[in-house]
């Protein structure tokens, strides 16, 4: 493991909140309060961006930009944006802290230890604000998760898909260069600020966003549901720029070993 120097992981689907399912419900009670109806689908669609963001993009899907004009009988604004935002953060900082959504993924705690065993520092970037981080933060602690660092959507000027947190994750972290470095994350966006920064990329497939499932449901899948979820889930993920794909964190040892021999035979990202 001498080549490699960190490993800088997502938050929810990633290590917490098995299907990235604790902002859904906000989003859609969110634009119900401001007259506009959306779907779990559609709530799904820009996760892993900045919240603010996530709303600018929701806004800008043609269907739901068609009830706002119904609703409001005009064009979203930038000041919509906020309010929609300002309102939204109080309703997913309330969640996140509730079970299952504060529940590590399983293997998630094991991994960490693992890696830290093998001398990687542990970074972590996420598109929640730090006030939705703020209620997690120790729930996650008392679990055994407690990452070096903490880089949150708002804290820099851009946010994913930019390279900016993860820049902000090597100077805390105090490493370099970036192909010493692999993210991890469940959503295209996260892949993409790994790509954009020169890191090792991992893809999670079957514990986030982009199968959405709980564990339980998950579990009830039959084989054929599961590959499906797997497929669909990867091919977004690798569109994204992952190098690896795996079902959830638990799988993630072996492609760190991997990673760290084709460094020690001079291989880069």
């Amino acid at each position: 493991m001498s080549a490699l120097k960190a490993v800088i992981l997502d938050w929810a689907g990633t290590v917490i909140d098995h299907g990235s399912r604790a902002p859904m419900g906000a989003f859609v009670e969110v634009f119900r309060r401001f007259g506009v109806e959306i779907t779990i689908a559609e709530a799904r669609g820009p996760m892993g961006l900045a919240k603010r963001d996530h709303i600018r993009s929701l806004c800008r899907m043609p269907r739901i930009a068609a009830a706002w004009r119904a609703a409001h009988g005009r064009e979203v604004t930038e000041a919509d944006i906020d309010a929609i935002h300002d309102a939204f953060v109080p309703l997913n900082a309330a969640v996140v802290a509730e079970p299952p959504y504060c529940t590590l993924i399983p293997g998630a705690a094991g991994t960490v230890a693992w890696l830290r065993a093998r001398g990687l520092k542990i970074g972590s970037t996420t598109g929640y604000t730090r006030e939705i981080m703020a209620p997690l933060l120790p729930i996650a602690a008392a679990q055994g998760y407690a990452p070096d660092n903490l880089v949150c959507a708002g804290d820099l000027p851009r946010g994913r898909p930019s390279a900016m947190m993860m820049y902000r994750c090597f100077l805390d972290l105090d490493v370099d260069p970036a192909a010493a470095c692999v993210k991890v994350d469940d959503t295209p966006p996260g892949i993409a600020e790994g790509v954009a920064a020169g890191c090792w990329t991992v893809g999670v497939a079957l514990t986030g966003n982009e199968c959405g499932l709980s564990l339980e449901e998950l579990e009830a899948c039959t084989a054929e549901e599961r590959a499906a979820h797997r497929a669909r889930a990867a091919w977004a993920l690798r569109a994204a720029g992952a190098h690896y794909v795996v079902d959830g964190i638990a799988d993630l040892p072996p492609v760190i070993e991997e990673i760290a021999a084709r460094l020690a035979r001079g291989e880069r990202p």
